[in-house]
Order: structure tokens, then C-alpha cells, then sequence
């Protein structure tokens, strides 16, 4: 069994115990809701503009401008590349990848607004030699699911090739990917206009403010464990939901971006904020770490946590919200990979040290820190 299965299991067994009866309740009601949310698409549209790609590749001008961009940058917008290019087989794809970022836009709860979304990247460094050497690529789509044995990649005849998800390819691969990290960005801002529309995430008082500052939890450092990922799967981009009770008495969440956590197995040493305590009504308040592995609905996932905290009620003591969080999480999430990353209950504003998370995935250090005034 895989860590990332391994973890799926603690997982699932913390979501047994309930904290309390207020909480049981509101998880089973945003459970329900949550599971009505359909799988993403966006592997599907991903899989379309591949063998799209791979097609266009027959055409020896724009294979080598694919291959200039491929070999020049980590990651190429592939509805701007289709834009420059100097052949009609490349043109032909402007409207198709144009489409699929819409659809991808849609799919993931997003602006129409947000623009390209889809990228391609070569898929592993050790290809670079082939692919300047000449070799026709073969094209692939980033699957959804850490745990794939398989890929399918497709060639310029647009016949499906099988490949080992675990162990590179000797041929060149280009893959067609989300930039999660653009998503991420608009994902929180629906978040947050999400969160200030229902009263969760409201503004803080001034007046709660220490005299020339206020006090923080600071990540002074932080480690996820190695997944062992498959060599096609790009960086996540990881963010972290901030959960407590608001000077108002009500269920609060803050988002806070992680974007320096790109690789397992890897200590960071970020001295980022983590928890403003001039927002909460307690001295504790619970993580959840989350990532965007492109497939996160932040539409769905802001309506079922809304859904879920909203009928959390102060009872004048802190009340842990992590399982409400978790049982919020639309179930098809965890059919394929899951989004969650790892969370740790009623941190205090006097913590100070490491601190392991709940499902076994992850540590971090901490420590108070006062952010002064100017």
C-alpha cells in the first residue's frame, strides 16, 4: 500500500470520531450535500487536447516550434504557442485549447475570466537529450490519480500508447497540464468572496489589535512526506484553510498560500504566518492543508465548507473544526487523488516547536511571533 493510500486510511478513520454532536451533525449534512458534486472533467479535456496535440505534431515546422518552446521553458502556455505559430497545423488548435481552458475554467469553479489554464511541459529532464536530438514525442495528459500504474500517451498518428507510470520512458513525452499554480491564485479568491459572502471570513476589528501590532503563529518550518508520485505529475500548488471561531462568535476560515511546497521529502524554511490571532474570538484554532493537483473545484469545495461551518455555533468554549472540514470535502475527491494533505488540531497562540499532523503526512515548526506597526 502506498503512503498516499496509507494516509487515505488514517484519513478516513479520524472522520469516524466525532468532536462533538454540534459538529457530528454538521459534518453528516455537508457530507450529503457534498456528495451530489460530480467528478472533475478537467483529466478528460486534458486527454482530448493531447491527442489533439500529439496529431499536430505530424507537421515537422510546428513540431519544432513546440520542441523550442518545450526545451526553453519548465512550462508553455499552449493556447499562446498555438497563437505564434507559423503553420496551420498549429493555428488548427486555437479554438479547440481556447474551448478546453473554458471548459477547464468551469470545471474547476472558476472566472471565465481567468484565461488560458492549460500548459505543456516536457515530462521528465533525462528526455532533454532525445528531444534535441529529433525524436517525435509522444503526448500525455497528467493523470488525476497519484496511484496510476498507466498512462496513455498518444502519437502524431493519434494511436494511444500505454506507458509505465512508475518508471520513465526512453522516448520524449510531452505533457498537457493545468498551471495549478495560476488556478490556485483565482481558486482562493473564490474562497475568500465565498467565505466573506456567508460571514465566515469577516474583517477583524481594529480595536482588537495589541498596541502597535498583533500576535501571530509563525511556520518556521515544514516537511511533507515523499508520495513517490508518478514521474508525469507536476507540482502541486498547497494551501492551507485556517479554521476558529471569529470575534463575532461565529466559524471563521482564513486561506493561506503555500507556494514554496513543491517537492515531498523536502524541509522548508518559509517564517511565514500562519494564523493571525487578532481574527479569533479563542487562543486555538485548527489546520487543513490542501493541494491543487489541477482537478479542485473551488466553487464546490467554498459552497460545501460554508455549508458544513455554518451550522457550527459557538457554545462558549473552542470547539475543533478539522473533522468538519474534512467531511465537507466533496466525496468524489476521494475517489481519485485526494486534495487533502494533512491538518493539525488546536494550535495556541503560545505553541512553539514541531508539531506532526493528524494524518501522519507532515510536520512543521512553530513559533509566536508579533508583527509590529509601522
Amino acid at each position: 500500500m502506498s503512503k498516499k493510500q496509507l494516509r487515505r486510511t488514517a484519513l478516513l478513520a479520524a472522520l469516524l470520531t466525532a468532536v462533538t454532536t454540534a459538529t457530528a451533525q454538521g459534518a453528516v449534512s455537508a457530507t450529503a450535500e457534498a456528495s451530489t458534486v460530480r467528478p472533475s472533467a478537467v483529466s478528460g479535456i486534458e486527454d482530448d487536447v493531447a491527442r489533439s496535440l500529439a496529431v499536430s505534431l505530424a507537421d515537422t515546422g510546428w513540431r519544432s516550434q513546440v520542441r523550442s518552446a518545450a526545451l526553453s521553458s519548465a512550462q508553455v502556455d499552449v493556447q499562446a504557442l498555438a497563437a505564434r505559430a507559423a503553420t496551420r497545423s498549429g493555428k488548427a488548435l486555437i479554438p479547440e485549447v481556447r474551448e478546453a481552458d473554458r471548459r477547464i475554467a468551469a470545471a474547476k469553479g472558476l472566472a471565465s475570466s481567468t484565461g488560458s489554464l492549460l500548459r505543456v511541459r516536457l515530462g521528465d529532464a533525462s528526455m532533454r537529450e532525445d528531444l534535441t536530438g529529433g525524436a517525435v514525442p509522444l503526448v500525455a495528459a497528467a493523470p488525476a490519480d497519484d496511484a496510476a500504474e498507466t498512462i496513455t500517451a498518444y502519437d502524431s498518428q493519434g494511436r494511444a500508447h500505454t506507458l509505465d507510470a512508475r518508471e520513465v520512458p526512453q522516448r520524449p513525452v510531452y505533457v498537457v497540464d493545468v498551471d495549478v499554480s495560476k488556478a490556485l491564485a483565482a481558486g482562493l479568491g473564490v474562497l475568500r468572496a465565498e467565505f466573506a459572502k456567508h460571514g465566515v471570513a469577516t474583517p477583524r476589528p481594529q480595536a482588537r489589535q495589541a498596541a502597535g501590532g498583533w500576535w501571530s503563529t509563525r511556520v518556521t518550518s515544514v516537511e511533507l512526506a515523499d508520495d513517490e508520485e508518478p514521474w508525469v505529475k507536476g507540482d502541486a500548488e498547497v494551501y492551507t484553510l485556517v479554521t476558529g471561531f471569529g470575534l463575532d462568535g461565529k466559524v471563521r476560515v482564513d486561506t493561506v498560500d503555500m507556494p514554496y511546497l513543491n517537492s515531498d521529502g523536502v524541509v522548508y524554511y518559509p517564517n511565514q504566518i500562519l494564523v493571525n490571532w487578532s481574527n479569533y474570538k479563542y487562543n486555538l484554532a485548527d489546520a487543513v492543508m490542501m493541494e491543487d493537483d489541477g482537478d479542485t473545484n473551488y466553487q464546490a469545495l467554498a459552497q460545501a465548507l460554508t455549508t458544513a461551518l455554518l451550522t457550527i455555533t459557538d457554545q462558549g468554549a473552542y470547539i475543533p473544526l478539522v473533522n468538519a472540514v474534512l467531511s465537507a470535502i466533496p466525496t468524489s475527491w476521494w475517489t481519485d487523488d485526494p486534495d487533502y494533505v494533512d491538518s493539525w488540531y488546536t494550535l495556541a497562540r503560545n505553541d512553539s516547536g514541531r508539531r506532526n499532523g493528524a494524518a501522519g503526512n507532515g510536520w512543521m515548526t512553530v513559533e509566536p511571533y508579533f508583527v509590529e506597526q509601522f
